[in-house]
């Protein structure tokens, strides 16, 4: 029942994902509409303070591409070194390196530019989708995996799958409130994030079962 609740729960969200960012991409590229875009704009105008800017730089930091990787590689050593499972240190960097070369790909392909209207320092490279969005779900994403395959209470797995959910939100929030992404560059790459999570770790789950290597740790928990 476990098995069949994780994979139709997986199946809804890579549909709901993938619909989504076509939805986005035919509404941005070939519609041409930005009415969504800017009203995220003008709405987000009316909370801009000192304080909040601050406080927005902060998850955006979080979520930038230096962050990232320390975070990758601190954790992918943590499952290396200390609790010896090989499989999630594998998981890991595969993650992470097929999400930016996907982003990167995307990016090429949509060609759409940053806003012209950056809050402080405008942000280089392409805008569609956003690379913070798409990275810090496939980061966080697979922690939240991870947790929830964790034999903790209830209570402690929804409170810690909460907050880094919130955390992802808050990422893609603070680009749209430095005016370096378009709202609709973030959704896309929240939708991009699950839909390649679903997918890697998929894969990865087959590779594991063709090599027939198992994924308890090699040290016993204590």
């Amino acid at each position: 029942m476990l098995f069949t609740a994780e994979t139709l729960l997986a199946i809804i969200l890579f549909c709901s994902a993938f619909i989504i960012f076509l939805g986005i991409a035919k509404y941005v590229f070939l519609e041409k509409k930005t009415e969504f875009d800017q009203a995220a704009f003008a709405f987000l105008n009316s909370f801009i303070s000192d304080d909040l800017t601050h406080f927005m730089l902060f998850f955006t930091y979080l979520g930038n591409f230096g962050s990232l990787l320390t975070a990758n590689v601190l954790l992918t050593s943590y499952f290396l070194f200390i609790r010896k499972h090989r499989w999630y240190s594998i998981k890991i960097p595969a993650v992470a390196l097929g999400s930016v070369i996907i982003m990167s790909l995307l990016k090429i392909w949509f060609n759409r530019s940053r806003p012209l209207i950056p809050l402080l320092e405008p942000a280089r490279g392409l805008s569609f989708p956003s690379g913070h969005a798409m990275s810090s779900v496939t980061f966080f994403g697979l922690i939240i995996y991870f947790i929830a395959r964790r034999p903790w209470s209830l209570l402690l797995r929804a409170v810690l799958i909460g907050l880094l959910v919130c955390l992802i939100i808050l990422i893609g929030l603070s680009r749209v409130y430095l005016r370096v992404h378009y709202a609709s560059d973030v959704l896309a790459g929240f939708c991009a994030g699950i839909i390649w999570l679903i997918i890697s770790l998929w894969l990865l789950r087959r590779i594991e079962l063709y090599t027939s290597r198992e994924l308890n740790p090699v040290v016993k928990q204590h």
